[in-house]
């Protein structure tokens, strides 16, 4: 594959970022891409299929996800159920064989990108279970007896929000990279691919606020890119003007459609405190 990734026309990628993909393309490794949530990770495997013009395959982990699903799955209970109804098509046991999202990636036509999205929610053991098929890029259908080979090598991008740590041995087969979370100059390419008609004084002020909203100490959450994202949106759709959010101190007030950006009433009561102590504190 010639074609290098430096993102896309909706995805804003520092060059570092671009790198990382690229080596990771290279190296035929999973890219294990780290990050505070809402800082593009998923959106970066369907960036990266957009930009190199690859069919996208997802693979959504919930806290009850096991890695044999992601091969395949043997539903003995069709197959019991079929039987005891004299189904013609409980004969054949391959009828009842769900395949699973890898499966689906190796026996793609054209090389796809594969995203293993939020891999740290499963159990522990959930990454040590996919070791050898994203190694060899082939597992075994012991129902079928049948040797499932990846076609074409998936480009493999696994996202994790950090909530528990990988296992070494799964660390060592990735490459690694942290998105970092923009600076102003970066946070204001990303809003202008997403608002290129917004008012100059008015993203000026916005991301001052943002960043004030983020730097309060003792937050819970803090408002991610996202989550900026909504908060714009709500400005222009309602009109705000520029002098509305030029409240540098963010102790002295709640940010306007705070709701955009707080997540929670424990961060809202911070502010709120905030607010009462510099007030009291003025008298």
């Amino acid at each position: 594959m010639n074609k290098r990734f430096e993102g896309t026309a909706t995805y804003v990628a520092e060059d570092d970022l671009a790198l990382a993909v690229n080596a990771a393309v290279t190296l035929q490794r999973p890219l294990l891409i780290k990050g505070e949530p809402g800082t593009g990770k998923t959106q970066l495997a369907q960036e990266i299929a957009e930009a190199m013009g690859m069919p996208l395959i997802e693979w959504h982990i919930k806290s009850t996800t096991k890695a044999r699903q992601g091969l395949y799955e043997y539903d003995a209970v069709a197959r019991l159920r079929d039987s005891q109804l004299g189904e013609e098509r409980a004969r054949d046991i391959g009828n009842y064989i769900v395949r699973g999202k890898l499966w689906e990636a190796f026996e793609a036509e054209a090389r796809p990108v594969l995203l293993i999205d939020e891999i740290d929610k499963a159990d522990i053991e959930f990454p040590n279970d996919l070791l050898q098929e994203l190694d060899r890029m082939e597992f075994y259908v012991y129902e079928t007896q049948q040797l499932v080979e990846a076609r074409h090598r998936p480009v493999v991008v696994i996202t994790s929000n950090n909530e528990k740590e990988l296992p070494d041995a799964f660390l060592r087969r990735c490459f690694f990279h942290y998105i970092r979370f923009p600076d102003r100059e970066t946070m204001a390419k990303i809003v202008d691919v997403h608002y290129p008609d917004l008012k100059k004084d008015l993203l000026r002020e916005a991301l001052e606020a943002f960043f004030a909203v983020r730097d309060v100490p003792g937050l819970k959450k803090k408002p991610s890119t996202s989550e900026l994202l909504d908060w714009i949106k709500l400005l222009v759709a309602e009109d705000i003007p520029a002098s509305a959010l030029r409240e540098k101190d963010p102790r002295k007030s709640i940010p306007l459609m705070h709701g955009a950006l707080l997540k929670n009433e424990q961060d809202v009561h911070l502010f709120e405190r905030l607010v009462f102590l510099d007030r009291r504190n003025a008298r």
